[in-house]
């Protein structure tokens, strides 16, 4: 399995999108701050993940999710959790 997963910087509440084979490793990359990307955002919360079959997969849906209409699913999807 593949997994795409959100993470929210509570430095600047903003999302990071990423996808891993192994989530729970890699979540832990980002909070130690070994993530390039992430390390200047900490501390992060993972928010959302989807499993995927296949690597392929995994980044499509990546990809789908770093564009607007993705953007746009994502705030639908996670409604309740920004208003709740």
């Amino acid at each position: 399995m593949y997994y795409t997963y959100i993470l929210l910087s509570q430095k600047d509440n903003k999302f990071y999108i990423g996808y891993t084979k192994n989530l729970k490793l890699r979540f832990e990359q980002h909070q130690k701050g070994e993530v390039k990307s992430t390390k200047h955002r900490l501390p992060l919360q993972l928010i959302y993940f989807e499993a995927c079959l296949n690597q392929e997969d995994a980044l499509r849906r990546e990809k789908y999710l770093k564009t607007h209409y993705g953007k746009l699913f994502l705030h639908k999807r996670l409604k309740s959790y920004f208003t709740g």
